[in-house]
Parts: C-alpha cells; sequence; structure tokens
C-alpha cells in the first residue's frame, strides 16, 4: 500500500513539475476528481481549470490547460497543452488577455467564437489560480 503519489505535469514544452504528494485533485472533463495513493487506475481527459495537490501541510495550485491524466496506485500524470504554478503566473498579461477576449467575443460576427471563448476560460482561469496563491 502506498502512502504517497507521485505527480508528474508535462506539456509540449517540458517537464513542469515532479513531487511525491498525498493528494491531487484536478478538473477532469467530466467534472473534478480527487486522486489519493491506492486509487484505482483509470485516463481521462482534462479541461482548462485549477489543479490542486497536498503535501503535508503544504497546499499548491496550477493553472492547467486541457489535456489528458492517468492515474495509477502510486502515480499520477498529468499531459497538458500548457501549465504554470500559482505563483508564476504573470497576473498582468492573464487580466490583458482577458480583456482581449472579452472585447473579441463583443465583435461576434469577425471573430473564431470557439477560441476566443477557449482564450477567456484560459485568462480567467489563470487569474483565479494566481489569487489562490496571493491568499495563503
Amino acid at each position: 500500500m502506498a502512502d504517497k503519489l507521485t505527480l508528474d505535469i508535462v506539456t509540449p514544452y517540458g517537464h513542469v513539475f515532479t513531487d511525491e504528494v498525498d493528494e491531487i485533485i484536478a478538473s477532469g472533463s467530466e467534472g473534478e476528481f480527487g486522486v489519493l495513493p491506492d486509487h484505482v487506475p483509470f485516463l481521462t481527459t482534462t479541461k482548462i481549470g485549477v489543479l490542486t495537490y497536498k503535501k503535508g501541510s503544504e497546499v499548491g495550485h496550477f493553472f492547467v490547460n486541457q489535456g489528458y491524466a492517468e492515474v495509477g496506485p502510486d502515480k499520477v500524470t498529468i499531459l497538458a497543452d500548457s501549465a504554470e504554478k500559482s505563483e508564476e503566473i504573470d497576473v498582468e498579461r492573464a487580466r490583458e488577455a482577458m480583456k482581449r477576449a472579452e472585447e473579441r467575443l463583443k465583435k461576434k460576427e469577425e471573430i473564431d467564437e470557439a477560441r476566443a471563448t477557449s482564450s477567456l476560460q484560459r485568462a480567467v482561469m489563470r487569474t483565479q489560480v494566481a489569487e489562490k496563491h496571493k491568499a495563503r
């Protein structure tokens, strides 16, 4: 019986994070899911959201773009388009991206609405994840 999980977060740009943790909560495409050691294995798609891990009394947060999660009894691998640790998020840049996406969405006939909506979701989530770090 495992008492820890290895959390690996990987993007096309490289390895973002690896550590031994006690618990993981992530945004799956079918809803939020939590993983503890000795979890039953599964594979799922993830959506734009926050990934939270707990390690002892430490709580960490990541912005995670859409991708995949592979869960095993002692390891969780997140393969995402992008991922950022909460304290590394450039909040001003995220707010500017949010404003640009909102402006694009107001001009409905001139844009790719799905792309603008996705940009807005990413910007909002990045801002929320960064604020979680500030709240600590």
